[in-house]
């Protein structure tokens, strides 16, 4: 028998499908840019899913741009929904997991020398800075917050402490890249405050000037925060279960 056998056929995650039922769900109701969807709980209960797997349909669709997640303000519509013009939501999720991977392998090869920098040539003014972010990070989080600005605004106030214009530059290049995975990883469950446990880390390494403990102390936050959903197949440790 001649010829080559079909392509392999992915299986399509649970949240991936609630994405894709979401996205329907709001162009059956005509919502727009601005509109606000239900509460989580009301959503997971009329899709008839787990509010674990809403919650990461939820952050899937706000890594491509569809809503925005906002501590007090609910999920509010941030962008088209109907992608499915063109390419079905499951795809534009998956084109951004395609893209994980280098992004990770270069913010890890940025971090670990800008942490290693920072922890040689931080002034005290820059200590304070990192300080500051971490104080807001954390009351975000208490507050049930995510962390997101506080998660961004360490990590540039580490970079501002090594003090190098060229690696400050090249972060600022993939900063939008960064800024997705960043969502992606601060939506999980815990990953917030273990988030902040890491920075802490790298906080205690560059105020006590040691470069290799620095280097050390944020390449192991990176690898932690990489462990995200998107990279996972179907039925691996995180992937929600109905």
């Amino acid at each position: 028998m001649s010829g080559s056998f079909p392509q392999r056929l992915m299986r399509t995650r649970l949240y991936e499908q609630v994405a894709e039922q979401i996205t329907q769900w709001i162009a059956d109701n005509g919502l727009t840019t601005g509109d606000r969807l239900p509460p989580e709980r009301e959503l997971a209960t009329r899709l008839g899913v787990s509010r674990a797997t809403l919650s990461q349909a939820l952050v899937a669709l706000e890594v491509i741009g569809v809503v925005s997640v906002r501590h007090g303000d609910g999920t509010v519509i941030s962008g088209d929904p109907a992608p499915a013009r063109h390419a079905r939501i499951v795809d534009a999720i998956r084109a951004h997991a395609d893209r994980l991977p280098e992004i990770i392998e270069t913010r890890d090869a940025l971090e670990t020398k800008i942490a290693a920098l920072a922890a040689q040539r931080r002034t005290d003014d820059d200590l304070a800075r990192i300080d500051d972010a971490l104080a807001a990070m954390e009351a975000d989080i208490d507050a049930g917050g995510r962390g997101v600005e506080g998660d961004e605004r360490f990590h540039g106030a580490v970079t501002a402490a090594a003090h190098s214009l060229l690696l400050a530059r090249l972060m600022d290049e993939i900063g939008d890249l960064i800024r997705e995975t960043r969502i992606e990883s601060l939506g999980q469950p815990d990953r917030p405050r273990n988030s902040l446990a890491g920075h802490r880390a790298v906080a205690e390494a560059i105020r006590a000037g040691d470069p290799a403990a620095a280097a050390t102390a944020m390449h192991e936050h990176v690898t932690m925060v990489s462990d995200v959903a998107l990279l996972r197949e179907p039925g691996e440790s995180g992937e929600p279960r109905e």
